[in-house]
Parts: C-alpha cells; structure tokens; sequence
C-alpha cells in the first residue's frame, strides 16, 4: 500500500485560525461531461467550487478526499486539478477505491499534492490512503499505521493540533451496504490515535453524505459528494436528491474546531433515483 506520510511540508500561513475546504468523490469520467447515474459530474464539481465562491470561502488549502477519477482516468485528474487551481492554489490529495495512484502520481506537481503530512500554522494535517487496490472496502495497514503514530508524536512534541484525513469511513455510519466497506483495521487506527490527545477529528469521503458525531473527545466528520448523493440509513445502494456540497472547516489556533457542510443552491441537477446498483471499485 501506497503512503504518503514520509513527505513533510511546512505551508506558510500568517497566523490565526486555518481554514480549509474538503472536496470529495468527484468521480470525473475520462471525457467532461461523463454522468454517474445519470449526473454530469464535471458540471456538478464546478457547481459545488462556485458554491464555495458564493458562500465567501477563502481557503488557506484544499483536501480532495478521494475517489476524484471514476477508473482512475488521467485527464479526470487534469480537469480537477485546474479547477481546484483556480479555487485555492494550494491542494492536497488522497486516494479512493476508484482512484489510480499511479495515474495520480502521474500529474504535474504530485509530489506536493500527494504530500501526507502538512503543517499549518498551529495544526498539521494528515492524509491518509486507505485505498486497497481492487477492493471497495479500506484498510490503513501496519506499515502506513506506524507512519501515523511516528507523525502524531513529531506533532505533539512540537505542541500541534492534528486533523486525520483518509476515503473510507472507520465508522459504521448506518447504511449496511456501506458500512461493509468501512476501515477493516478501525480498531488499529483508534488504538493509535486516541493515545495522542492532540488529534481532534477524523474526516473522510466515501459515503457521499454528511456525518457529524463524537467518539469522546475526537469529531468525526463525513461530507457530501460533489456529485451523486446517497441516501442515509439505507440497507442497499440507494440515492438520494439531495444537492451536491462540501464541507468547511476553520482550525483556531486553541485547537477549536469549527465546521459545516454547504450544498449547491439554485441549480437543477439530473440523477436516477431508482437504479439498484452502483459501480464496484
């Protein structure tokens, strides 16, 4: 399994509080204007980005959690990377089960959007790839897990706050069909992140719907998808007509946590609420 961790960059930032925007399952064909049951998902990217300009969002950097590339096509990743460009310059990427990360490593400036571990003002952000390559479901894995823990004690040695990205939820989020694909090692991942009290939420993709709860003293966060939704508390696939979005968050300085989800307004967009299956990886 591919990680990121090893990679550091320090982004500049002139204090306060960070603030940052999670762009997630974009699912862009290979062609603009490819449909995911029956929606244009480059059309409702760019709807979901210009919601975020309406709304007033000055984002410090960007995280894109997954599943960005329906088959992993290389100008999928183009189309998004030129679109988020033009939204916030700075970007970070992780991998979804649909994604190629030989594709992803492929694009122009990869090094740094690929970078696993961020720091920013007083937080660093870790991104994490639960991705197994021909799978639906995740995993973190020993290798990537001893990564994490090594990164969490560089961050409270140097007294940060932390927020833990990744694609698949460690979670059951009340949808069976979708809790069967959450982190297989969940328990391995809490084991090692609850032991430092500086992390204050995991984030992920995935699940194409909001989630908001609490485990202690740890957030636990999902967003919606910048195309097709699906619907909460589902026993098998099924979508939902609710609006595409994203999430914001501002970190303070104090390690307070601060966070929405935001849809797109005033625009009409095309799914098939009655298809029964979904695509497999």
């Amino acid at each position: 399994m591919t990680h990121f961790l090893a990679q550091r960059q320090d982004l500049p930032h002139d204090g306060g509080t960070v603030r940052i925007c999670q762009f997630t399952d974009c699912h862009l064909a290979g062609e603009r204007g490819g449909r995911l049951l029956g929606m244009d998902t480059d059309h409702s990217m760019l709807a979901v980005i210009e919601q975020a300009r309406r709304d007033g969002r000055r984002a410090d950097l960007v995280v894109a959690t997954g599943d960005l590339a329906d088959g992993g096509a290389p100008a999928a990743y183009l189309r998004l990377q030129a679109a988020l460009q033009a939204f916030c310059p700075r970007q970070f990427w992780l991998p979804g089960n649909h994604d190629d990360c030989a594709a992803m490593a492929a694009v122009p400036g990869s090094e740094e959007l690929l970078c696993g571990d961020l720091r920013i003002g007083n937080w660093q952000i870790l991104l994490l790839n639960s991705q197994i390559p021909g799978e639906i479901g995740g995993e973190i894995g020993a290798d990537q897990l001893g990564a994490l823990q090594r990164a969490l004690q560089s961050a409270a040695d140097d007294r940060l706050h932390t927020l833990v990205c990744l694609h698949h939820q460690p979670v059951p989020i009340g949808c069976d069909w979708l809790d069967e694909q959450r982190v297989a090692d969940a328990d391995a991942l809490f084991a090692v992140v609850e032991r430092f009290p500086g992390v204050k939420a995991l984030l992920w993709g995935h699940v194409h719907q909001e989630v908001d709860r609490r485990r202690g003293d740890l957030r636990l966060l999902s967003s919606p998808s910048t195309c097709v939704q699906f619907a909460p508390g589902s026993e098998d696939f099924q979508a939902d007509d609710q609006p595409p979005g994203y999430r914001w968050l501002e970190l303070h300085e104090d390690g307070r946590l601060d966070t929405g989800v935001s849809r797109v307004q005033g625009v009409t967009f095309e799914v098939n609420l009655q298809q029964r299956g979904y695509l497999k990886h």
